[in-house]
């Protein structure tokens, strides 16, 4: 068996370095998460003010860059007949940095904003803002997963960890921006627990989710994907960033509903 001595110079390497900018996304987003360069709580006129950086929301746009790269690289993949188990693994360790870290940190200063809220703010434990790292650990169990079950080619068994980042990176999104004045719901540590807890369950739990690769277009084949896709223009049309989670929520329940057909 004979090594490749020059590894980047050979072109079947290209997906995975699809797969390393998912990583480089992932990384840069993690950055903004913990450096945001201002205060989230602030004295204004002997009132205490809670206020998300700006920072935060750039992480969410890098969250869902990475997610477009992430197809990305299995499209050229499979186009350029360059599948390997190296690019499997690699896809997987990328997805642990951007799809469950990253999340897992934008509900840890999420929480931190729900608790500095409180009259006991600077006194609040760490250990009441780990509960964010759930995520995390449930990204990393349903990779692994994923890697070592064969079924899952065309149904996962758990909701895949891009669309959970895609939750939980558009709540900052919806916080800046207000939309439908949901920012102070979401700012709420029992909604955030609730959401970090759906999250994480959803991904390591072993209910069918349909996968949404199209194998043909034709729509009795293809059914709950084009209702899915259908209901998300509509939804996004509506309510804008505050659509994603309505998205989620039809994804699971539509796998749920239709699981005989995905």
């Amino acid at each position: 068996m004979t090594i490749d001595s020059r590894p980047w110079t050979n072109m079947k390497q290209i997906p995975n370095l699809f797969t390393l900018l998912n990583l480089i996304f992932g990384c840069i987003a993690i950055i903004l998460i913990l450096q945001p360069d201002e205060n989230i709580a602030v004295l204004q006129d002997g009132n205490l003010m809670i206020s998300l950086p700006e920072k935060i929301t750039y992480a969410s746009f890098f969250i869902f860059a990475a997610g477009v790269v992430d197809f990305l690289d299995g499209f050229v993949a499979r186009m350029m007949k360059a599948s390997s188990e190296m690019g499997k693994q690699l896809d997987s360790l990328s997805d642990a940095v951007t799809f469950g870290v990253a999340p897992a940190l934008i509900m840890y200063q999420l929480l931190r904003m729900s608790y500095l809220k409180e009259e006991s703010a600077f006194g609040t434990s760490i250990f009441l803002l780990l509960p964010a790292l759930l995520i995390a650990c449930c990204a990393v169990w349903r990779l692994a997963k994923f890697n070592i079950d064969a079924r899952q080619s065309t149904t996962f068994f758990g909701v895949p960890t891009p669309i959970t980042a895609f939750v939980a990176a558009s709540l900052p999104l919806i916080v800046w921006f207000n939309q439908w004045n949901l920012a102070e719901l979401l700012i709420n540590k029992w909604i955030l627990y609730l959401i970090t807890l759906v999250l994480s369950v959803m991904m390591v739990a072993g209910v069918p989710i349909m996968s949404l690769k199209f194998k043909d277009y034709s729509f009795k084949n293809n059914q709950p994907k084009f209702i899915l896709v259908i209901a998300a223009i509509l939804l996004a049309i509506v309510f804008q960033w505050a659509a994603i989670p309505l998205i989620y929520v039809v994804y699971v329940v539509l796998s749920l509903l239709l699981r005989k057909k995905i």
